[in-house]
């Protein structure tokens, strides 16, 4: 994702790593001291479905990386123990170093900034996740600080500066196994939507390089560990086309693996059709054959296309032994100009994930942090809640899992911080509506985004009285022909008609003033609207 704080990245596709019709994930603790060594085809399969931590440790204020410097909140472990409950297997972790690195020759990472790194890599890491940490907005031109480019003149110091920094953060992680993955950069290019150009791609490829044989000659498990190099500009076109990328060489690679296999894998994103997946503007709002309107689909970049390019990466990588990561996708909210778009961002999600297992490639959703209009957020990183089950169920059922039917309860390690220091300029998804009642003590609004047969309601519960409630049931009525499939920071009973919802162990507590967001899935016949007649603790709410 570029440096911009909203943008997906233009059409990229980051095939990944070979699942290849596996099962969804071995269980295997990632603590473990010894790596153990798979194949491509089991890594991918273990991998199952990835989600990017976007728009944190890659974020940067005039060019100091800032985890809340782009408006998200502190990273918790809580958020990624959601993540790990909603199904997803492995997270990447964009991180930026920017003008955390001091002067050459020796060019020293400021050590606090490497230990959050590694504390963020343990959230995951310690729970048996997948995690990809990389070089993200060193590379981009727009942003300040930045140095990895390659059309710049001074290539010498460039790559003894890179060739430094890969070693620090290498020698960081030397002893962790094979749940850890390096990638050398991000969308690495001169900065023009183009054909490559000759010298610029050259110092891509000697960037690469650079990188394999710094991780490897530090030792311990780096030696034998997966590594993730892209091409220009992570673009699948120019990466399996003949554009002018070299593999690296992996001379100094333990001697433990089999001669016959690989350990360097493929970057590349996928954001085609990108008037559907990142144009911010309402006019192309639906995707794939189950579009109704032809007018809000794009004219190119549907399934046969999207199974063209993953096809390429299968034929020029795959076959070879390279497995292929799609470190990127996704599509913007715009149910602000069509209340069915999720229903198609769902479906993209879901063909991307499903066409990558099929081509032997493992994938990892973006998630900029952003929910509302033009967002690509999947979970409230404040609260660490789901706000897009439906797009979720879909990846991870795509990738071979089973979404949870309600979400975590565990309570949060860390209160969240306060309000984003920027906020979307966008009103949220939906129009949140008010349900009708009484003057009681307690507030309920409700955000729907609906599809088809399927909705997904966000209810926000706020205690208006003077004393604080805790333990709480919220009671509401689901319109006809609806019924809960699954849900999160509540417990919910019966799944149709009168239904009651009770506070998890984290969210019982609700002080004078204070508010606290649970939601659910449902399918419908028909009727997608929100439920009435909420009463909180037997009072009846506004």
């Amino acid at each position: 994702m570029s440096s911009t704080v909203r943008r997906a990245g233009l059409a990229f596709v980051a095939a990944t790593l070979a699942f290849a019709g596996a099962v969804y994930g071995v269980t295997r603790s990632a603590s473990a001291d010894a790596a153990v060594q798979l194949t491509a085809p089991q890594l991918v399969a273990d991998m199952g479905a990835g989600w990017n931590l976007g728009n944190q440790l890659e974020a940067n204020s005039n060019g100091i990386p800032s985890e809340t410097a782009w408006g998200n909140p502190v990273i918790t472990q809580a958020l990624i123990d959601r993540v790990k409950a909603s199904g997803f297997k492995t997270i990447r972790i964009p991180v930026s170093y920017l003008g955390k690195i001091g002067a050459g020759p020796n060019y020293t990472v400021d050590s606090a900034w490497l230990n959050r790194i590694k504390e963020v890599v343990d959230y995951a890491y310690n729970q048996g996740l997948y995690v990809l940490i990389n070089m993200h907005g060193d590379g981009y031109k727009t942003i300040t600080g930045s140095w990895l480019i390659c059309d710049a003149s001074d290539q010498t110091t460039i790559k003894a500066k890179y060739q430094k920094v890969w070693q620090q953060i290498a020698t960081k992680f030397q002893s962790y196994n094979d749940h850890l993955i390096f990638e050398s950069m991000n969308e690495e290019f001169d900065g023009q939507y183009g054909n490559p150009t000759s010298t610029c791609y050259s110092n891509i490829n000697a960037y690469n390089q650079i990188f394999v044989d710094t991780v490897r000659q530090t030792g311990g498990t780096n030696a034998s560990r997966w590594l993730l190099v892209p091409g220009w500009n992570t673009n699948i076109e120019y990466t399996a086309g003949n554009y002018g990328f070299v593999l690296p060489t992996d001379q100094y690679r333990s001697s433990s693996i089999p001669s016959g296999e690989q350990r360097i894998m493929i970057s590349v994103h996928y954001y085609d059709p990108w008037d559907f997946t990142g144009q911010e503007d309402g006019n192309i709002t639906q995707w794939g054959a189950a579009a109704t309107n032809s007018s809000k689909k794009s004219t190119w970049g549907q399934e046969d296309y999207m199974d063209t390019m993953l096809k390429k990466m299968y034929d020029a990588f795959v076959v070879r032994g390279y497995p292929v990561f799609v470190g990127e996708y996704g599509a913007i909210d715009k149910t602000s100009a069509d209340s069915a778009n999720n229903t198609y961002r769902a479906n993209f999600a879901r063909a991307l994930v499903s066409t990558s297992k099929k081509y032997g490639a493992a994938t990892a959703y973006w998630d900029n942090g952003y929910n509302g209009q033009y967002g690509f957020g999947l979970f409230n990183r404040s609260s660490a809640t789901v706000t897009q089950q439906g797009i979720i169920s879909a990846i991870i059922s795509a990738a071979g899992g089973t979404s949870p039917t309600t979400s975590p309860t565990a309570s949060p390690t860390a209160s969240p911080t306060a309000s984003p220091t920027a906020s979307p300029t966008a009103s949220p998804t939906a129009s949140p509506t008010t349900s009708p009642g009484g003057t009681g003590s307690c507030r309920v609004t409700n955000a729907v985004n609906a599809w088809n047969t399927g909705l997904t309601n966000n209810i926000t519960i706020t205690n208006t009285g003077t004393a604080a409630i805790n333990g709480w049931a919220l009671t509401f009525t689901l319109p006809s022909g609806q019924t809960i499939v699954s849900g999160w920071s509540a417990t919910y009973s019966p799944t149709s008609g009168t239904v009651t919802a009770t506070n998890a162990s984290y969210n019982g507590a609700l002080p004078a003033g204070g508010s606290t967001t649970i939601g659910y899935q449902a399918n419908h016949t028909g009727n997608d609207g929100a439920p009435t007649g909420f009463k909180l603790n037997g009072a009846t709410c506004n």
